[in-house]
């Protein structure tokens, strides 16, 4: 059987140093809790003796790879890492610090939920994280989670879903319902690490001798308080394709097999990469790619499309993001190639429709500057709601329309040989639509020629 790692070995796995902060003053809890509960005293005693920890939570000040943070690490051995009055006051003191210091908040989690034997007075602990991780919110400050074996109950549904981001364990347990609450015949891998990663709940997987590396590219990326109003650069075209001749010579060169892709885009531009994952609603997009990058030492959002109908659940895992980068102060790259929006049964069971204006909403919405850059198809309103108004630049091997050449034709009950006089009625070529002001100009093939 694995060994469970206690509270303050996990905080040694991950941090250079700590500085523990001591239990805030506060009201005495009698000796058997707020409801008087029998022998809960003596199930204290018992928790401290064994694992020498007076509460189920410890935090502090920590650097992890040179950087601050606030640490809060759960202690399962202490009532089964259960939270109480005292682990609120704890969790609260946490929140503040953070705050004041104006330093990230990083939970190492491990949770049964909340304390029976405390009641509802346990209960309503949930109330006071909650409202404290709304104000580091408010305040631009980012909050991760890193999710240990088991996280469930107000644990899970507090400091480690609604963290910013949120890195797992492998097979760690994590869900709403613990072990002993779930249907009988409940499939186990929907409350799995991967399983919940797959349903686009949490952002990673991390082996636990990555998380050091992991979580100090994150703070890097994400630590720095402060908004970034400069512009991210536009990144260089990759391909040596000149401009089309016309607009069906557009759409084949957008089209092309041979044409880079998002993913080479991504690896020329950043240093390296931190993916995010998911829309937190039960969906994943596999042909959209989400993140932060580095550039330079300077942390740019990144939103990416790969060519496929963009899905429901890619368009709300776009504007996470965009919404996180803007309250952190990130600027934001946006990478348009999609011949569309999914508009399948499924897309529209799924809310393509708001999910669609949410990332439009979320663009509009955005106070740091967003670039965008059409890499190949951009597709209508399915491409359109990524981009950012004037400050979009087309690449030669792309093209932007209103619809595809083929669906015009058909809408106009135009015969088939009429397509590509229809795409050049359409004007979607780069050097049109830099004409027509769409585009504010043609990306040249060196990096970081445009933008900035």
């Amino acid at each position: 059987m694995r060994r469970r790692l206690t509270a303050r070995q996990a905080i040694t796995a991950v941090a250079d140093d700590f500085t523990e902060s001591g239990t805030p003053p506060g009201a005495e809890i009698p000796a058997d809790g707020p409801l008087s509960w029998s022998g809960y005293a003596d199930a204290r005693a018992r928790a401290t003796a064994r694992t020498g920890e007076e509460e189920s939570v410890v935090h502090g000040l920590a650097t992890v790879g040179g950087l601050p943070c606030v640490l809060v690490s759960f202690e399962f051995g202490f009532l089964g890492g259960s939270l109480g009055q005292r682990t609120g006051d704890l969790l609260e003191a946490a929140y503040g610090t953070a705050l004041t210091r104006r330093l990230p908040l990083v939970s190492i989690v491990a949770t049964g939920g909340s304390r029976m034997q405390e009641g509802m007075i346990a209960l309503t602990q949930l109330q006071r994280v909650a409202r404290a991780s709304a104000r580091l919110r408010a305040a631009g400050l980012p909050q991760l989670a890193i999710v240990r074996d088991p996280t469930t109950g107000g644990g899970w549904a507090t400091l480690g879903a609604g963290a910013d981001v949120i890195l797992a364990l492998p097979g760690a347990q994590i869900g709403f319902a613990g072990s002993r609450v779930r249907p009988v015949d409940a499939d186990p891998s929907a409350y799995a690490a991967e399983g919940q990663l797959a349903a686009g709940q949490i952002d990673a997987v991390v082996h636990a001798d990555e998380l050091p590396r992991t979580l100090r590219r994150w703070l890097g990326a994400l630590g720095a308080a402060g908004v970034d109003e400069s512009r991210a650069p536009v990144p260089g075209a990759l391909a040596a394709t000149g401009l089309p001749a016309t607009g069906w010579d557009a759409v084949q060169q957008a089209r092309s097999s041979a044409r880079p892709r998002a993913g080479a885009y991504l690896d020329a531009y950043f240093d390296h990469l931190l993916p995010l994952s998911g829309d937190r609603c039960g969906g994943t997009d596999p042909g959209l790619l989400c993140g932060f990058g580095v550039r330079g030492g300077r942390p740019i959002a990144y939103v990416a499309q790969c060519g496929t109908a963009t899905r429901p659940a890619g368009y709300r895992t776009a504007a996470r993001v965009i919404r996180l980068a803007d309250r952190l102060g990130v600027p934001v790259l946006t990478l348009i190639d999609t011949p569309g929006a999914a508009n399948d049964a499924e897309a529209e069971r799924a809310g393509a429709g708001a999910a669609i204006a949410d990332a439009f909403a979320a663009i509009a919405e955005a106070r740091v500057p967003v670039t965008t850059l059409v890499i190949g198809e951009g597709g209508s309103g399915g491409a359109l709601a990524l981009a950012a108004p004037e400050n979009t630049y087309v690449t030669p091997d792309s093209y932007f329309s209103v619809i595809a050449p083929e669906l015009a034709a058909a809408i106009l009950k135009r015969s088939p040989d009429a397509v590509h006089a229809t795409a050049d009625q359409l004007r979607l070529r780069p050097q049109d639509l830099v004409e027509l002001g769409v585009a504010r100009g043609i990306a040249a093939p060196e990096a970081k020629a445009a933008g900035g």
